[in-house]
């Protein structure tokens, strides 16, 4: 028998298998409300006039033009596109 940590033993018939479950280890915290990963810029929404978006780029058409802004409001979430 050989165990994941290394040790072997030869003889089977006096080997013991315990597990060890130990309690009050490091805890997870869960975040329930949605956290924006993307950067904030100053533009107006065109749905309720708020002045900061967040925004972040795709590239959406061929490798030799533009990518497109995506901008998604602070305040309403609504989201819209630049394509310039």
């Amino acid at each position: 028998m050989v165990c994941s940590c290394g040790y072997s033993s030869h003889d089977i018939a006096n080997t013991k298998i315990s597990e060890r479950v130990s309690i009050g280890g490091p805890r997870v915290e869960v975040i329930t409300k949605e956290v924006e990963a993307n950067p904030l810029t100053e533009a107006d929404c065109p749905k309720c006039g708020h002045k900061k978006a967040y925004y972040w780029l795709v590239q959406t058409r061929a490798g030799d033009e533009a990518e497109t802004k995506f901008f998604k409001c602070e305040k309403c979430k609504h989201q819209w596109r630049d394509y310039s």
